[in-house]
């Protein structure tokens, strides 16, 4: 087997370890292996990208079966190098992809190269929007049928929720943008926060960026360019106009939903 779903081998390499492993541990409580995010949109990055997954089930998985995931992720991590470490996703039953709610299930998850039991949160209606319309099926039916429509005005309504809950509270604690990496990565993800209130869809962080650098006052241009174009091991050192992109970002949800 030789699977070749994106243009890089090497990620190619990394899904079919994550397949087999998968596969190995769910035996029959397999149902499907999905891609998305920037592998599936075409634009991947290989400094700045995760390698986005879900992992669909037919039933709940076991408490066996987590440990033995834990411990196949951990053997990715020791022999994947940085790129196993860039996985991220989680494994989610097929009747729970249907539609968002809020609940204390908790799912078995892969992140910075942690395995763990979490919640899915308000972003999930996000994420839900972006594997119906975007996912490429490695293993498993299409994505389409197993998850209801999301409406516009649903997905602008989840953005401005995760901006008031996640984000503006960093205006008064900004320790999660400790330096030049979180500093691009928080001007992109507004960017394509703004672009998803103006068109009640998702595109990607490169697209909404170049959308916002002609859509937005010209005073955000320089700092969404140098984002758009930031490298390991520059310093762009911008806190401050970052927090005010965040406060801009916010208040423009706000705005819209009063």
């Amino acid at each position: 087997m030789s699977l070749q779903p994106t243009p890089h081998r090497d990620v190619n390499d990394l899904l079919e370890k994550l397949l087999s492993g998968a596969q190995s541990v769910l035996e029959n409580n397999f149902s499907g292996l999905y891609l998305y995010g920037s592998l599936a949109s075409g634009d991947f990055d290989w400094q700045k990208s995760d390698v986005d997954f879900l992992v669909v089930t037919f039933d709940k998985i076991s408490d066996e079966a987590i440990r033995s995931l834990k411990a196949m992720h951990e053997n990715l991590w020791q022999s994947g190098g940085k790129l196993a470490a860039k996985l991220e996703g989680s494994y989610v039953p097929l009747g729970d992809l249907r539609r968002y709610e809020a609940n204390e299930k908790e799912y078995p998850s892969v992140n910075e190269g942690k395995f763990y039991l979490g919640r899915h949160g308000s972003d999930w209606i996000i994420q839900r929007h972006i594997l119906r319309e975007q996912a490429v099926a490695i293993a498993g039916a299409p994505l389409e049928n197993s998850i209801d429509a999301i409406q516009p005005d649903d997905l602008r309504r989840a953005v401005a929720d995760l901006l008031n809950e996640w984000w503006s509270p960093m205006l008064e604690n900004p320790a999660f943008i400790k330096n030049s990496e979180y500093e691009t990565y928080t001007v992109l993800t507004m960017c394509r926060a703004l672009f998803t209130l103006e068109h009640g869809t998702i595109a990607s962080k490169s697209a909404s960026a170049r959308w916002a650098q002609d859509a937005l006052d010209g005073s955000w241009t320089e700092l969404i360019e140098q984002s758009l174009n930031w490298r390991y091991g520059e310093q762009i050192n911008k806190l401050n106009e970052v927090l005010n992109f965040i406060r801009y970002t916010v208040d423009t949800a706000n705005n819209q939903f009063q």
